[in-house]
């Protein structure tokens, strides 16, 4: 990857929604390079995907918690049996394995108070092997990007 295809992804970081001689345009190329660029960083897996980014008060999401999980052991069948009951989880944004004072780490998005506390008792309480759950809830989103600095 070199500095043109760097250029290029920040671009669609920005707006995805670019087109080709767009891009081009802004990076000094013509289109057919820009497009076989494009492909090629798609194609080595820079590029995994496109997506919207959606107004969380627009779609009533507007309650972020993140939740610190403990597990009771650090066993092999725990962690699997963790990782395969919250994957398909609606309300987890994301869940990160970490190191240090907690096993995991979710991002949840709910509508209100009511709804986190049914995914809590329907839906996390129930997995076993959780052995704490700590939440943590956003006051105020200071920063959140969703593109890489290149």
């Amino acid at each position: 990857m070199d500095a043109v295809d760097k250029k290029i992804l920040m671009l669609l970081q920005q707006n995805a929604k670019q087109n080709t001689k767009e891009i081009a345009d802004k990076i000094g190329l013509t289109v057919s390079p820009t497009f076989e660029r494009i492909k090629k960083l798609e194609q080595q897996n820079y590029i995994k995907g496109y997506v919207a980014l959606l107004n969380e008060e627009m779609i009533n999401k507007t309650i972020k918690v993140y939740c610190h999980i403990t597990l009771a052991t650090h066993s092999r069948e725990l962690i699997d049996n963790f990782k395969n009951n919250i994957a398909h989880l609606p309300e987890i944004m994301s869940c990160q394995h970490l190191s240090g004072n907690y096993d995991f780490l979710l991002k949840v998005a709910v509508s209100d108070m009511t709804q986190y506390q049914q995914f809590v008792l329907d839906k996390l309480s129930v997995i076993k092997g959780i052995s704490n759950v700590q939440s943590s809830f956003v006051l105020e989103e200071i920063k959140n990007d969703t593109a890489y600095a290149l």
